[in-house]
């Protein structure tokens, strides 16, 4: 649900209650200031943020590359062709 900072400076318990359903968004006019999210999510957040902290490019492609091996997947590459460049065209043409 969508609060106004007065409101949910006003109604505290109820926009807390409700991160139980869904992730309560908090804003001043247009702008949005704050999420208030269950502790479960925020929790999940956490752990998903340190983990990709620890993973390189190399590593997530190792494992993109694992799945597909599983899923007996290949990714289908199109033969490389030039554009036509206009900075690279001769004036006089």
């Amino acid at each position: 649900m969508k609060w106004t900072l007065e409101e949910a400076q006003k109604q505290l318990a109820s926009v807390i209650n409700a991160t139980s359903l869904e992730p309560q968004l908090i804003y001043t006019e247009e702008e949005l200031v704050a999420a208030i999210v269950d502790p479960e999510l925020f929790s999940e957040f956490l752990n998903w943020r340190q983990k990709a902290a620890k993973t390189s490019l190399a590593q997530v492609f190792k494992e993109l590359q694992q799945l597909c091996t599983e899923e007996n997947y290949s990714l289908e590459i199109p033969l490389r062709s030039d554009r036509d460049n206009p900075f690279t065209e001769d004036e006089d043409e």
